[in-house]
């Protein structure tokens, strides 16, 4: 089986992601296209250098012409996130440019997987359903899977524990909205409550104030350095493996909703099984009270500003 892949955006995430698939063997036909041709030719030559060390992999220099028979399109391109600018108020910025690029893709009959990681994600994977008339489980967001595994490892780095080991999920926007589902939460099978009361050094306020860092840790990132891009690189590339390698395993993506939560129209981050299909199925927790509160108030944020770019583009 080919497992051909087509990275669209050769910028920080998509070059970081690209060398995440050669580090852990996944794909073994890796085509690259970006408006900066001399990079990708850059980028293509170094990553070669090291297949010896990996094993068999083309990687190479695509054009649109090449995501006709691709498994998977996965597009990073777009206008990086600014210090102090939400991912919300990047959506009218980086829908022409999804656009234009979906269209080329599009005229050339691909009929695979799209995984969009450009921010705003939730609005873009919404709008991207839309553009290409496909069925919900070939559009894939990367959702809420880097916030969760950044809060697996606070949660890890503070108990002490593996964060292998911590098991909880961020639903919700990929951004200001998004909440921990601490009522379904375990560490090595204990709720979340019951770890607390064994381990009174800690308290909620802990897990409160590791939440609202996870939040705002790209905030944080961008401050030093200018971008995020490592950790999103890695969890597109655990998607990745999850899609093509058929694991049917279960990761916080962005979803489109078809009633579950209660709502319709709307991609956002929820659980899913992944697969070789997509999006096998949506896995709907039973939130508690407070929780569904934060879905609710999170999907119509969401709504919003998927209202904003289809009346833009009318």
């Amino acid at each position: 089986m080919m497992n051909k892949i087509v990275v669209i955006g050769n910028g920080d995430v998509g070059s970081s992601y690209t060398f995440a698939l050669m580090a852990q063997g996944v794909g073994n036909n890796v085509g690259i296209i970006d408006l900066d041709s001399q990079k990708v030719a850059g980028d293509v030559k170094d990553l070669t250098n090291g297949l010896a060390y990996v094993g068999p992999k083309r990687i190479y220099s695509a054009e649109y012409s090449d995501c006709s028979d691709a498994d998977l399109i996965v597009i990073t391109a777009g206008a990086a996130q600014k210090e102090n600018e939400t991912r919300l108020d990047l959506v009218k910025r980086n829908a022409r440019t999804i656009k234009s690029i979906v269209q080329s893709v599009m005229a050339h009959h691909f009929n695979g997987i799209f995984l969009i990681a450009s921010n705003p994600v939730d609005v873009l994977t919404h709008y991207v359903k839309k553009l290409t008339g496909f069925p919900a489980n070939r559009v894939i967001g990367s959702g809420t899977s880097l916030d969760s595994a950044r809060l697996r490892s606070a949660i890890g780095e503070k108990f002490q524990i593996d964060p292998r080991d911590v098991n909880i999920y961020i639903l919700g926007e990929h951004g200001d909205t998004q909440f921990p589902v601490w009522s379904h939460g375990n560490i090595g099978g204990l709720k979340i409550s019951e770890w607390l009361n064994q381990h009174p050094e800690f308290s909620d306020s802990d897990l409160i104030e590791l939440s609202e860092n996870v939040k705002n840790a790209a905030y944080e990132i961008i401050h030093y350095k200018g971008s995020t891009h490592y950790g999103i690189a890695i969890s597109l590339a655990r998607i990745t493996k999850a899609i093509l390698l058929d694991e049917n395993s279960v990761l916080p993506v962005s979803v489109h909703l078809e009633g579950q939560y209660n709502s319709k129209d709307v991609c956002i981050g929820s659980n899913a099984v992944l697969n070789r299909s997509g999006i096998r199925e949506i896995i709907e927790i039973p939130l508690d009270k407070d929780e569904i509160e934060k879905m609710r108030f999170s999907i119509q944020t969401l709504k919003d500003m998927q209202k904003e770019i289809l009346e833009s583009d009318s």
